[in-house]
């Protein structure tokens, strides 16, 4: 099983405002499989050991660099929580406090010191989750699966699931030949399923509830068109899975989900990289760092794509949003893209964290503007 925990939009935010003398952001590799974790142990004690030279090079107040030394040892002794990981760990550490995420996403490994924390990779944890769940749903059956990065998919227990149409109608068929109003025929069965429909959307919502995870569907076009007119879960993917039957197994539909998730995804950015020439043209995108950074500053930021494995080091004015770059990574600056995102972020900005293939044009990022500078 894959245990992961990963920030809402709001703790992000409240990630983001995050300040301290000294704050540490350690990304690294893990895995569900318990008897392999001692690789990820050792990872984040060299991890570790990178950023805390850069804290003892700023001449950093040596009783807090053993405090915030102690919270990251007692995580690694914690037997407890090395038993239950995912595929990728974010640890946030200060000497006051340390929280840690587990993430679904497999990112690369860094550490990063600053009086902020690092957020940028989070970010694609929370855009791009590459998990899913799945309904598969007939006239005569409905199933939840939940499909996650690297596992086997796995069915998930729902206590007010109906079990099919007919059932969740009182009824022992949807051939009913008799009279009820509307309720017979062809516009009677369209009755009953979208009742069953009703049920079924009651039944995920106390799991759905809060989340982001993309909703796919796997059903024949009428049955799929029916749940639609009834679903309230927000991220239910536009396409769905039509090549199903009730014999169709988790783990083909999970692999077909996989392949309607890199779809959607693609079409995503293929949408931005596409609308960006004609953007930029009337002044309304850009992929100037600078020019960006003023952008976030002010609001004026829609959508960001930013390369989720940039590393621009310097600062960016709390106030202006004027960027000074530095020669290297330091105790005293930051990532000015996780910065620009984390600004864009908080004044309402959609912010995708992107592979830089995925970006338009040669840089780290790309800005589309809710009007013209």
């Amino acid at each position: 099983m894959l245990y992961v925990d990963v920030p809402t939009r709001q703790e992000f935010l409240s990630l983001r405002e995050k300040r301290a003398d000294t704050c540490v952001s350690i990304y690294l590799e893990t895995t569900p499989l318990s008897q392999n974790v001692d690789a990820s142990r050792t990872q984040l004690s060299n991890l570790f050991k990178t950023g805390r030279e850069q804290i003892e090079a700023s001449g950093f107040d040596k009783r807090r660099l053993a405090a915030l030394t102690e919270l990251v040892d007692d995580l690694l002794d914690d037997d407890d929580f090395w038993r239950l990981q995912a595929n990728s760990l974010a640890v946030f550490a200060t000497p006051d406090a340390l929280q840690t995420f587990r993430l679904a996403n497999r990112l690369s490994p860094m550490v990063k010191v600053s009086d902020r924390l690092h957020l940028n990779p989070l970010l694609r944890a929370i855009t791009f989750p590459n998990a899913a769940y799945v309904l598969a749903v007939s006239e005569n059956a409905v199933r939840l699966i939940e499909v996650l990065p690297g596992l086997e998919p796995s069915r998930v227990k729902l206590p007010d699931l109906p079990r099919d149409a007919a059932s969740a109608a009182g009824k022992s068929t949807l051939n009913d030949r008799s009279h009820s109003r509307r309720v017979h025929g062809t516009e009677g069965q369209n009755v009953r399923l979208r009742q069953y429909a009703r049920k079924i959307d009651a039944a995920l919502r106390s799991t759905l509830a809060g989340l982001e995870t993309p909703l796919i569907l796997a059903a024949a076009d009428r049955m799929a068109a029916i749940y639609r007119s009834v679903n309230s879960y927000p991220n239910i993917l536009a396409d769905h899975i039509t090549s199903t039957t009730d014999r169709t197994t988790d783990a083909d539909l999970a692999e077909a989900a996989r392949a309607l998730l890199d779809q959607a995804y693609a079409q995503e950015t293929a949408k931005f990289r596409a609308l960006y020439g004609a953007q930029a043209r009337i002044n309304r995108a850009t992929t100037d760092l600078s020019d960006a950074a003023r952008a976030a500053s002010f609001g004026a930021i829609g959508t960001l794509l930013v390369d989720i494995d940039s590393d621009v080091p310097g600062l960016v004015d709390e106030k202006t949003g004027v960027v000074s770059l530095a020669e290297g990574p330091s105790a005293s600056t930051y990532d000015v893209v996780d910065e620009i995102a984390a600004r864009a972020l908080s004044t309402g900005a959609r912010v995708l964290a992107v592979r830089k293939e995925d970006l338009p044009g040669d840089g780290t990022l790309a800005a589309f503007l809710r009007f013209a500078e």
